[in-house]
C-alpha cells in the first residue's frame, strides 16, 4: 500500500537482516516535527493505518512505519526461533538510530501493543509517549474472543501443520478467496457497518503472504511475554485505546493495562471494534492528537 508523500527503503541491521521501512521526510533535513512510529499487529499489515497516515502526516508530523523481521519484504533468518519482541525491539532501535530519530510517539495495535511496550522497557528515553490500540499483556490463548479455545485448538493446528505443510500452506495462502472466511473475519474483528469487505479481502490477502510458522511463532511469544510484571516500570506517557464492541480481545484488558501503567489514561470508541482506528478513524485521531499535544 502506497502512501502520498511516503518514500519506502531498506535497511540492514548490524545482525545483517534488511528491513523494510516507510518515511515522510529526509533523514538528514527531518522536519522540525515530532516523530511517530507504527507497529502493527499479529500478521498484519500498514493498512490498518491508512487513516492515521495521511492525517498526521499532513498535520506535519515525521512519521516511520516498518516491517518486522520475517514479515513481508523484510527479511528472515534460518531459524523461526529469532522471530521475538526482544528482536523486534532491537530492530527497531537500529532502525530508529539510523533514520537520527532521537524519541518518538509509539503506536501499537493489538500485539504492536506488545512490540511497542517491550520498545519502552528496553529504550525507556527513545519514547515520548504510548498510544496502545486493543493490545493484552495476558497469553491471548486465554482471553481470544472471551474463550480459551485457542489453548485447545492451536496444538492442533501445528500438528496438522508439520503433517501437511503444502495443503496447510495453500490453504493459508488462499484464504482472501474463500467467502466464509471473509464474512467470519470480517464479523468477528470488525465493525461491518463501517469497514468495506474490500478491506476484509486486503487484510487476508495479505496474511497470506506470511507463513502460519510466523502466525504460531507469535502468538508463542504473545504467551511467554511476561510485559505484565514490568509495566509498573514502565513510566512513559500511554493513552491506552479499545472499542467497546471489541470481540477478539475483551475490553476488560483495556482497563488492566490502563491500570497498571504509571502515566496512563483510557479512551474507549463506542461501538468500536477490536480495530476502532480503522471503524473510528475520525474520532480516534483526534483523540490521538489530543494525547501527543498534551506531551508536547
Amino acid at each position: 500500500m502506497q502512501f502520498e508523500g511516503f518514500t519506502e527503503h531498506k535497511y540492514k541491521t548490524p545482525e545483517g537482516l534488511s528491513l523494510n521501512y516507510g518515511i515522510n521526510f529526509n533523514p538528514d533535513s527531518p522536519k522540525d516535527a515530532p516523530y511517530i512510529i507504527l507497529n502493527y499487529g499479529l500478521v498484519c499489515n500498514i493498512a490498518h493505518y491508512q487513516h492515521q497516515i495521511p492525517f498526521f502526516s499532513n498535520l506535519g508530523f515525521n512519521i516511520v512505519y516498518h516491517d518486522y523481521r520475517f514479515h513481508f519484504e523484510s527479511d528472515r533468518t534460518d531459524s523461526i526461533n529469532d522471530l521475538t519482541f526482544e528482536n523486534i525491539s532491537k530492530d527497531m532501535n537500529a532502525l530508529l538510530g539510523h533514520l537520527k530519530v532521537p524519541n518518538a510517539f509509539h503506536v501499537g495495535h493489538s500485539m504492536g501493543v506488545n512490540t511497542t511496550l517491550q520498545f519502552a522497557f528496553d529504550y525507556p528515553e527513545q519514547v515520548r509517549g504510548m498510544i496502545l490500540i486493543s493490545g493484552t499483556v495476558l497469553p491471548p490463548q486465554d482471553i481470544l474472543f472471551d474463550s480459551n479455545w485457542m489453548e485447545i485448538l492451536q496444538p492442533i493446528l501445528e500438528v496438522l501443520l508439520e503433517k501437511y505443510p503444502t495443503l496447510y500452506t495453500n490453504i493459508w495462502k488462499t484464504g482472501y478467496l474463500n467467502p466464509l472466511a471473509k464474512h467470519l473475519v470480517h464479523k468477528g474483528g470488525f465493525n461491518t457497518t463501517r469497514v468495506p469487505k474490500q478491506f476484509i479481502e486486503y487484510y487476508l490477502k495479505k496474511i497470506g503472504e506470511l507463513g502460519p510458522d510466523v502466525f504460531f511463532q507469535l502468538l508463542k511469544e504473545m504467551k511467554n511475554h511476561r510485559i505484565i510484571s514490568r509495566l509498573e516500570r514502565i513510566k512513559n506517557p500511554a493513552l491506552v485505546m479499545g472499542g467497546d464492541k471489541d470481540q477478539v480481545i475483551p475490553n476488560f484488558l483495556q482497563h488492566i493495562l490502563n491500570e497498571s501503567l504509571p502515566n496512563s489514561r483510557l479512551y474507549i470508541i463506542k461501538d468500536g471494534s477490536h480495530v476502532p482506528q480503522v471503524d473510528f478513524h475520525d474520532s480516534v485521531n483526534e483523540r490521538m492528537n489530543i494525547f501527543i499535544d498534551n506531551q508536547l
